[in-house]
């Protein structure tokens, strides 16, 4: 038996032991409930047989009795607690085999390879990562996200449910992922979408390697009985602190919550190395498949987790808050990568490695895909509606420089001008009263006070200005389907967030709230933008690592922040103005607002 083998059966033992340690915590808490009931049996029995009798005995067996069933109802109500609350399952995109041959095939020869089960189905996430995921609950399987309808998802029409398929014609339940409970007990595989496109084939390939090889120790019973049952205490508490819980419904889920936390915490140290020995004996099984190549793929995943960290930041959040949602952000992380590598010149060979086959070219339709993807990162990451509507569009990367970088500009504009005129700052000397101009905003922040005084006022309007409109904006759940992107999760029923409860969106918010002086800033930036477009012959551009760009002359101009930092926080306007003279940006002339 080789190194490899030996470290695999240690760590394939490992898991086992705690998960039998997992199990032993459950035992035992069944014969704390059961163990009333069993005294009373006891002091029954004894009573019938002519033993333990006269009236203090009496009185002690009824009121084990009543104790024991007491105790019984409780655990019943736990268990069913247990039994029927949903675990939690991320928001996914799933993938049917129909959508994806080619890449259902790679999952399944690698299995082959590792001599492990093939997952039951494959599902995308916009994310830079990829696991095994449960989806056996019976709540799970006919749940949210569970199908794809029509629309441009229609390509991925069946989701995790639909089984790896040994061979041509062989029936799903005959798969390797396939047991007695049928191949739905398998898990499924959770893959990044940047990783498809970003990826080279043999690249995904190597990275998957470790991920698939987890489904040997995930078939295991005692590894599997272990987790469903952490998966249940973790759910429960998860329902008992969902608000919106009346009294009567509120107090029996409380106790159960409590119960479970208690349990859980008892748990916690058993499930947390399990994982661990789960996961060692996967990467140990999977040193057999590309391991060399493996390594060089680990440096992609860092790459691709940095492009696409970027890409959201910087390049899809202005998008989102202007009511857009870009339609093709995995396709939109290749360029912000190449132009990183370009820029920072973190590989060689750089050009031949993308004439390499890419692992999107697995996917029969990866732009339906991508649009799914995007539109569930929009609702991941900004809390957007779950279905295109008037205030709610998809738009492509060709129409992004109108559609979001102008008009971000110009609303912003109208937006700092709005608070102005609330504020009663008259017009600009030197201009038409009747129109706004980039001096009111410059006299105004530059005049007597500077920014602890004019500077505050506006920074503190401009503020309230943005929580009214963002309260104001379509509610995440809702939009009217227009047969756009969002028909691809169906109604709410389909809704791949469902699963997470009625909790506020987003759920994993990019970036905190901003502060009064960085949305004055912006929207200072916003208002030279407009007024460098409409004198000076500029244009709004995209700039894949650092989003809204403005060109002049064909070239971006990235020293902008500093000359209105200085007006902004220390009420300078001198490197402002100077900006503006060698762009050749009149600040008198009229600006063409929203």
């Amino acid at each position: 038996m080789s190194g490899t083998d030996v470290g695999e059966e240690l760590g394939a033992r490992a898991a086992q032991a705690r998960a039998l340690a997992l199990l032993r915590i459950r035992s035992r808490a069944l014969a704390v409930a059961i163990l009333p009931a069993a005294v009373a049996v006891v002091l029954f029995a004894a009573d019938a047989q002519g033993h333990l009798a006269g009236p203090a005995w009496d009185a002690v067996r009824w009121t084990v009795l009543g104790v024991a069933v007491l105790v019984l109802l409780v655990s019943v109500l736990v268990a069913v607690a247990v039994a029927r609350a949903r675990p939690a399952m991320s928001p996914t995109v799933p993938v049917a085999e129909e959508g994806a041959p080619d890449l259902y095939r790679l999952v399944r020869d690698l299995a082959d390879r590792l001599d492990v089960p093939a997952p039951s189905a494959i599902a995308l996430t916009p994310d830079c990562d990829s696991w095994l995921e449960d989806r056996t609950h019976r709540a799970l399987r006919k749940g949210p996200g569970a199908a794809l309808r029509k629309g441009p998802g229609a390509a991925l029409r069946k989701g995790p449910g639909a089984a790896l398929r040994k061979g041509p014609g062989a029936s799903p339940e005959k798969g390797p992922g396939a047991s007695a409970e049928g191949a739905d007990t398998a898990p499924v595989l959770v893959i990044g979408s940047p990783f498809l496109w970003w990826m080279r084939v043999a690249e995904l390939r190597a990275v998957l390697a470790p991920v698939v090889a987890g489904t040997g120790p995930s078939a295991h019973p005692d590894i599997a009985a272990a987790r469903r049952f952490v998966r249940g205490l973790d759910a429960v508490i998860a329902d008992a602190a969902a608000p919106g819980r009346g009294p009567v419904r509120g107090a029996p889920l409380a106790f159960a919550g409590w119960v479970a936390r208690l349990l859980l915490r008892a748990c916690r140290d058993h499930a947390a190395e399990m994982e661990r020995c789960v996961a060692a004996a996967a990467s140990m099984r999977a040193q057999t498949v590309d391991y060399g190549l493996r390594i060089a793929a680990q440096e992609q995943v860092g790459l691709a987790y940095a492009g696409w960290d970027r890409l959201l930041t910087r390049v899809a959040l202005p998008a989102w808050r202007m009511g857009r949602w870009p339609s093709r952000l995995d396709a939109g992380v290749v360029s912000a990568l190449t132009e990183l590598s370009r820029r920072d010149r973190l590989a060689d060979g750089f050009a031949l490695r993308l004439g390499e086959r890419p692992a999107c070219d697995l996917l029969e339709q990866p732009g339906a895909a991508d649009e799914a993807a995007s539109l569930l990162a929009a609702r991941l990451f900004h809390g957007g509606p779950a279905e295109s509507g008037p205030g709610w569009a998809p738009v492509d990367w060709q129409q992004y420089p109108d559609e979001v970088v102008d008009r971000k500009w110009r609303s912003e504009a109208a937006r700092l001008h709005r608070v102005l005129d609330t504020l009663g700052v008259p017009r600009a000397s030197a201009a038409d009263p009747a129109v706004p101009t980039l001096a009111r905003v410059m006299e105004h922040l530059s005049g007597p006070g500077g920014p602890e005084g004019p500077g505050e006022a506006l920074a503190a309007g401009i503020g309230a200005a943005v929580a009214r409109e963002e309260a104001g904006a379509p509610a995440p759940g809702g939009g009217q389907g227009a047969g756009g992107q969002g028909q691809a999760f169906g109604g709410p029923a389909d809704d791949p967030l469902d699963a997470w409860g009625p909790g506020p969106l987003p759920l994993f918010p990019l970036q905190p709230p901003r502060t009064g002086t960085e949305l004055l800033a912006d929207h200072v930036a916003a208002m030279v933008c407009c007024a460098a477009v409409d004198t000076a012959g500029a244009a709004p551009g995209l700039d894949w690592l650092d989003g809204p760009a403005l060109l002049v002359g064909g070239t971006r101009r990235a020293d902008l922040a500093d000359p209105v930092l200085s007006l902004v926080e220390d009420g300078d306007p001198d490197p402002l103005l100077a900006w503006l003279a060698e762009v050749g940006v009149r600040s008198d002339k009229p600006v063409r607002l929203v």
